[in-house]
């Protein structure tokens, strides 16, 4: 599960063994159920933020999440939430509305 910075993880399980093995970074991640993104996200601490978002009711669909460490998170969360607009005629995630 190493990831250097600028780097995505692979698609992991979400659930508690790999949420505790997740960097307490900053970055940015993604959650998704049936290959449907949830969730685009960025923190200055990834572990903690997910960690939040485990208990909002809208993830509890989640099944897979990957990451990113980067010190720009908010910049690179802005922009992969735009491009997932441009490719989804504008919307934004489900459990992000």
């Amino acid at each position: 599960m190493l990831n250097s910075e600028n780097t995505w993880s692979d698609w992991l399980d979400f659930n508690e063994d790999t949420i505790s093995k997740i960097p307490q970074s900053a970055g940015v991640y993604m959650m998704h159920a049936s290959m449907k993104i949830l969730f685009i996200g960025g923190a200055e601490n990834i572990k903690k933020s997910i960690q939040e978002k485990e208990k909002e009711p809208c993830m509890s669909k989640a099944t897979r999440v990957r990451y990113m460490q980067t010190s720009s998170y908010e910049q690179v969360s802005e922009d992969l939430i735009k491009d997932y607009q441009d490719r989804h005629e504008g919307k934004i995630p489900l459990c992000m509305g």
